[in-house]
């Protein structure tokens, strides 16, 4: 029994020894820091994430946007939307990886959501996400509403903060690619290699791109 205790202790300290974090940076055309991008690293190792990505969330409309502007979830998760506003709204998803509807094609989703009426709870309606990559969400009534819903494979994907800033925490020791997405970054830019270990390590990744100012 102590032999099966020690095991079990000496696999766990392994596995923790056996991963790191990244502090990954990304920044604009112009060198500012660039906030609701997604950061992934996609290691060579397997492993599994301190944090698993959600399998549902809730996406409000509220005062003609969508809250939060990008959502970040894995394969298979459900989306509600929920109407805060007093008019209608609709909600027009392109399919996975698609950049602007224009260009959209078949695939994605649209649901019709109903105002919010005075003392009655907020109407909703719901979408799964089956394929990996970027939703665009629209409204076929405001044409100015534009929010994103990023489906990742890798469950080491973070959403950068004001500060341009994604900590990715305990990815597999080894070789591991950094990429990002931006909603105004139409052109991909190249992954980065890097080498995860035990001691944390740091990444810069810059746009090509100036980012719109979100609408407040």
């Amino acid at each position: 029994m102590k032999k099966t205790l020690i095991s079990l202790a000496l696999a766990t300290l392994s596995a923790h020894a056996m991963s790191g974090n990244l502090q990954v940076l990304v920044l604009d055309k112009e060198g500012k820091p660039v906030a609701d991008a997604v950061v992934l690293v996609i290691p060579v190792n397997k492993g599994t994430a301190k944090v698993a990505l959600p399998m549902q969330v809730t996406i409000a409309q509220e005062k003609m946007r969508f809250v939060p502007a990008v959502s970040v979830v894995a394969v298979g998760a459900k989306a509600s939307f929920v109407n805060n506003d007093s008019w209608e709204h609709h909600v027009r998803g392109s399919a996975a990886g698609v950049a602007q509807f224009s260009t959209a094609g078949s695939g994605g989703f649209e649901l019709r959501i109903d105002g919010k009426l005075e003392g009655k709870p907020a109407r909703s309606a719901d979408a799964v996400f089956e394929k990996p990559g970027a939703v665009l969400l629209g409204c076929h009534i405001h044409g100015s509403m534009r929010g994103h819903v990023y489906v990742s494979e890798s469950p080491w994907a973070v959403l950068t903060g004001a500060d341009g800033i994604a900590n990715v925490e305990q990815i597999p020791d080894g070789a591991a690619q950094v990429k990002v997405w931006h909603a105004d970054q139409l052109i991909d830019i190249a992954p980065q290699q890097t080498t995860v270990s035990a001691a944390p390590g740091k990444a810069t990744l810059q746009l090509s791109v100036v980012p719109r100012r979100r609408r407040i």
